[in-house]
This record gives structure tokens, C-alpha cells and sequence, in this order.
């Protein structure tokens, strides 16, 4: 098997807030809507993005009414503390501020209109005797 790209599909209750959050601030681009429904993807390495109308026909019953929720969609990135700011400029509200973990891992996260955590991350050596 060879995969040649990913998609993440969110079940949200407003597509369009959603797509205009990832296409204004995010650099995601409209590939196909239709009512209740949005492709967005970018030129980069980063995950396509699907966003559906909770309660469309098009999931399965069981899968209908459920809500993106207790999902983290988290991109690394470069430039991590520039891209915060760019973010917080924009009006975009930064639910968890810059910080870095003991492990190495810098991240800060926004939330998008429909609840969606959009965590971005940037690798760090962890400090310690190993690395010193």
C-alpha cells in the first residue's frame, strides 16, 4: 500500500464558519463545497481537511449526530512563536498560550468557531544530562 494523502473529516454544525476559520486564517484552500459540506487542502505536507454538517445523510446513522469533539488536530510547524503572534493579530484567540513541555515539545492551540482544538507544535532538544 502507498498513501498519497490524508484527510481528516470533522462533523461540525456550522461547515461554513469552520471553512472560512481554516481558509482565513489557516491557508486552506476550497477544493469543493456543496450544502453541508467542504474539501479544503493546502500545497503543503499539511492533512486535507473535510468538513461535514452534523446530521447529514451521508454518515451512517450512528455517526450522524456526533460532534468533532475530543480531537486535537495538531500540525508542527517552524516559526512557532511567529505564527502565534500572526494568529493572535488576526483576532485569532489563542486558547493555549505558547509553552513548552519538559519532553521537547513546544505548542500553543486556537479553537475554530465549532469547537475544533487546532494545536500547532515545534520540536525542541529536551534539556537534560543526555543532551548536554
Amino acid at each position: 500500500m502507498q498513501i498519497t494523502a490524508s484527510t481528516v473529516s470533522l462533523t461540525v454544525d456550522d461547515v461554513a464558519a469552520s471553512q472560512q476559520f481554516f481558509t482565513t486564517h489557516l491557508g486552506y484552500v476550497e477544493q469543493a463545497a456543496a450544502d453541508g459540506f467542504a474539501s479544503l487542502s493546502r500545497d503543503d505536507a499539511a492533512m486535507d481537511i473535510v468538513l461535514l454538517a452534523r446530521g447529514t445523510e451521508v454518515l451512517s446513522a450512528d455517526q450522524r449526530d456526533q460532534h468533532a469533539a475530543g480531537l486535537i488536530l495538531a500540525f508542527t510547524t517552524t516559526a512557532l512563536a511567529q505564527e502565534e503572534e500572526r494568529l493572535r493579530t488576526q483576532g485569532v484567540e489563542i486558547t493555549m498560550p505558547l509553552r513548552e513541555e519538559p519532553w521537547g515539545e513546544r505548542l500553543f492551540q486556537i479553537t475554530d468557531p465549532n469547537g475544533v482544538i487546532v494545536q500547532f507544535v515545534e520540536w525542541v532538544t529536551p534539556p537534560g544530562p543526555q543532551n548536554a
